[in-house]
């Protein structure tokens, strides 16, 4: 029987592609790009000498074929919502829901337990790794504050994201591109929520292992923070009141500024004389000014907020023309405008100056934010500080300002430290966007792609995103891979390839029936899926998968969604999805750390998924 279906050259040399494909992926030996357009060359190659003639005698395997994954629908929609993730994340759209999990006054271990599953919900709407990215630093945050350590804290996070992604069509690329070999195999690709009662179901299993098991079998590392934000770090920095700004006329309540939130104002001068908290009822007036401290972050949305607020000022040359010197100077566009943190090594030369007379401004176009010293507590005028070796300064200029300044002895740029300055008054109609296209897409007035897109290109006129940025956004890894594995899936399905795996499965498994075939399928993919990337096992065993059930006369749509499932279940090693890399320094882990709490995690949704193929789909 398998004889009938390997009798075509064209067959073995699909199977010799795939296990080549495999083989490269696997080994690393050339990155994933280089191998995905190798192998696609080869193929283009390949099938012009060996054409697969359709039924009308042209090769079903053309150059245009093989290439028209680029144009995929699919992989379109994974890179407009990868463009949308970027910009909830640039414009700091979802930082005050994760931020409000942070600040619940609860237990520990609920706090966790809630942070997790915000975290799981907020998956299934979003890319997993902007999630991981966005909720990085709360975590980290609890981990101090409850003293269960990072280590017990940042693999959950990171698994608790995949879990939410494979609840709807959206809330991964690996369901999205599934569903779209679906459609080019001939058959109806998934509905928004037609995966959601299994993914319910496997992963509301794998987040109680999470939330009860997982933490006992981790290491609980350090407690401290270890992001290259530095949550721990505190900046002193100063800001004048400015006549008809924010703050001219603000009141404070219970000693605080609402309009300087996480921020906290050690000293106020008014009319040269120094006024110290506590601040019962003071209103602020034009030409105050106030010393304050904060963390990076906090610093950072109060200067996205309030463009030109906070800056130290510097001395400048007296025959300098006031109204144009750079302290007078109108605050550069946000479009490029970078934050960075530079340390004064025992070298400088600026040891011993004041923070006005280092003249970044004038020489760097760099302003001074401010100025984190670990030995003790800073009072008075930020500006007259004399430096010392070791203090931090969170300087913001532009990019190419930024490089300049890496080439100064005398400050170093300390790396991993630049991030770009948030566009929080963009954050309202980032969400407002982000809601219209799930509203959208899930009741079915405009498909996922056209949604996605339509919202992608919306947030960068609206300036949300720059157009730079949003390219950015866009893996060229994941486009590169998804291209190359939708045209092998298209050649395994025209030469018979799939087909044949597809008997050869069911062979090997005897009778077995749908309900032991289901469960073998996933058990395969998971293994794989943790060597290979999600991604790359989705789209290489959908066409195998719906081969199985073409010949078993199952719906495809079931088989398709157990690949998505199985895909998904990369929790086994560090290297089997991208947001395990993401957490693995945060949390200080060894890749066997991952096989003891992955391993069982995987067992038991396999076991689950089991049960859920008779309880869930009553097979």
């Amino acid at each position: 029987m398998l004889g009938e279906l390997a009798t075509s050259a064209q067959m073995w040399v699909t199977l010799g592609l795939l296990v080549l494909t495999l083989a490269l992926y696997v080994s690393e030996r050339v990155s994933v790009e280089v191998a995905s357009i190798g192998v696609l060359v080869v193929m283009m190659v390949v099938f012009h000498f060996l054409p697969v003639p359709g039924p009308d005698g042209k090769n079903l395997l053309s150059p245009d074929t093989l290439l028209a994954g680029f144009g995929n629908p699919a992989l379109l929609t994974v890179m407009a919502l990868l463009v949308v993730a970027e910009g909830l994340n640039r414009t700091g759209a979802l930082d005050r829901l994760a931020d409000a999990v942070g600040n619940l006054r609860l237990s520990p271990s609920v706090l966790v337990g809630c942070a997790l599953v915000l975290v799981a919900v907020t998956s299934g709407f979003i890319n997993d790794t902007p999630v991981v990215v966005m909720f990085l630093p709360v975590f980290q945050a609890l981990a101090m504050r409850s003293g269960l350590g990072v280590g017990r804290m940042m693999m959950p996070l990171s698994f608790a994201a995949i879990l939410g992604g494979m609840t709807t069509l959206i809330g991964s690329s690996t369901n999205l591109l599934v569903s779209s070999s679906l459609i080019a195999l001939g058959e109806d690709g998934l509905g928004f929520f037609q995966q959601t009662s299994m993914g319910l179901w496997v992963a509301g299993i794998g987040l109680l292992y999470v939330l009860l098991v997982m933490p006992r079998l981790l290491p609980k590392g350090s407690g401290e923070a270890q992001s290259g934000g530095g949550t721990g770090k505190q900046f002193v920095s100063q800001c004048e009141v400015g006549a008809g700004s924010a703050l001219d006329g603000a009141q404070s309540l219970a000693g605080t500024f609402k309009q300087l939130p996480d921020i906290t104002v050690h000293l106020i001068i008014r009319d040269g004389e120094s006024v110290f908290p506590p601040y019962d009822d003071m209103v602020l007036r034009a030409g105050d000014v106030l010393m304050i401290a904060g963390s990076r972050k906090a610093l950072t949305e109060t200067a996205a907020r309030h463009p030109g607020l906070l800056s130290v000022p510097e001395i400048h040359d007296d025959d300098e023309d006031e109204d144009d010197s750079p302290a007078q100077r109108p605050p550069a566009p946000m479009v490029e405008q970078v934050l960075v943190e530079a340390m004064v090594p025992p070298t400088s030369r600026f040891t011993g100056f004041s923070v006005e007379q280092l003249g970044l401004n004038r020489y760097h176009n760099l302003v001074v934010l401010g100025l984190e010293r670990r030995a003790r507590m800073m009072r008075g005028p930020t500006g007259g500080l004399r430096l010392q070796a070791g203090d931090v300064l969170l300087l913001m200029g532009h990019e190419n300002d930024i490089e300049t300044l890496r080439q100064d002895r005398d400050l170093v740029v300390i790396s991993g430290s630049a991030g770009l300055l948030p566009r929080v008054h963009h954050a309202k109609t980032a969400g407002l966007l982000f809601l219209a296209m799930l509203g959208l897409s899930a009741t079915g007035v405009l498909p996922v792609a056209i949604a996605a897109i339509a919202v992608a290109v919306t947030l960068v006129a609206l300036g949300g995103l720059t157009a730079r940025q949003a390219v950015g956004a866009i893996d060229s890894k994941v486009v590169l891979l998804v291209g190359n594995a939708l045209a092998l899936g298209e050649a395994m399905d025209a030469t018979g390839t799939a087909a044949f795996l597809a008997k050869a499965l069911l062979s090997t498994l005897g009778g077995v029936g749908p309900w032991g075939v289901l469960v073998a399928m996933f058990g395969l993919v998971a293994a794989l899926t943790n060597v290979l990337s999600n991604n790359a096992t989705a789209v290489l065993f959908t066409p195998i998968a719906v081969g199985v059930a073409r010949q078993l006369g199952v719906d495809p749509a079931l088989f398709a969604i157990t690949v998505i499932l199985a895909a998904n279940c990369s929790f086994a090693t560090p290297i089997g999805y991208q947001t395990n890399l993401l957490v693995m320094g945060a949390g200080h882990y060894r890749f066997v750390d991952y096989v003891k709490a992955g391993l069982p995690m995987i067992l038991l949704m396999w076991a689950a998924f089991a049960v859920g193929v008779k309880v869930v789909w009553g097979m």
